[in-house]
């Protein structure tokens, strides 16, 4: 697949009682599809989170908005443009990166994490010099990362609780 420049067109998730923000690097072609994040169907995101605050996974766009305002939870992408062929983070050149102060000035965040070893690098390199803020590093929930096993996502999904209260 060949790469090109992708611009991040989906909205910031979040709401002044947001206490975690969750990072990604860049919205896959199924959510720009779909127009919501983690919208592929074998991403494993949403699941985990219903998982972690043991209720039903939320299915539409809708459902996913409330249940992160339930668990004041923020959701947003490392990135706001760059070249990238398919979904593949490996294939990221010429990173742009979001504004996190959009979220951060409205917010009461306590805790950065991010999703995949990718977005956690990008973080660090172009965001966190301005934030002052270290983000925590999750395991990525994409199909792609077939090393990871549900539960031992769970395992470490489960951290975001400790600041969602």
């Amino acid at each position: 697949m060949k790469p090109h420049i992708v611009e991040h067109r989906l909205q910031p998730v979040y709401d002044a009682d947001s206490r975690v923000l969750i990072l990604g690097t860049m919205p896959s072609p199924k959510s720009r599809e779909a127009g919501f994040y983690y919208a592929h169907p074998q991403n494993r995101f949403w699941k985990l989170l219903a998982c972690v605050f043991d209720e039903q996974a939320p299915a539409t766009g809708e459902e996913r908005r409330a249940f992160l305002g339930r668990h004041h939870i923020a959701l947003w992408d490392v990135l706001s443009r760059c070249e990238i062929a398919g979904a593949g983070d490996a294939s990221i050149r010429k990173p742009e990166a979001n504004d996190m102060s959009l979220i951060l000035e409205h917010a009461q965040i306590q805790k950065i994490f991010t999703t995949g070893t990718k977005a956690y690098a990008l973080y660090q390199r172009l965001c966190m010099p301005k934030t002052g803020i270290e983000a925590c590093p999750l395991p990525s929930p994409s199909p792609a990362n077939c090393g990871a096993t549900f539960d031992s996502l769970l395992e470490q999904y489960r951290t975001i609780a400790r600041f969602t209260e």
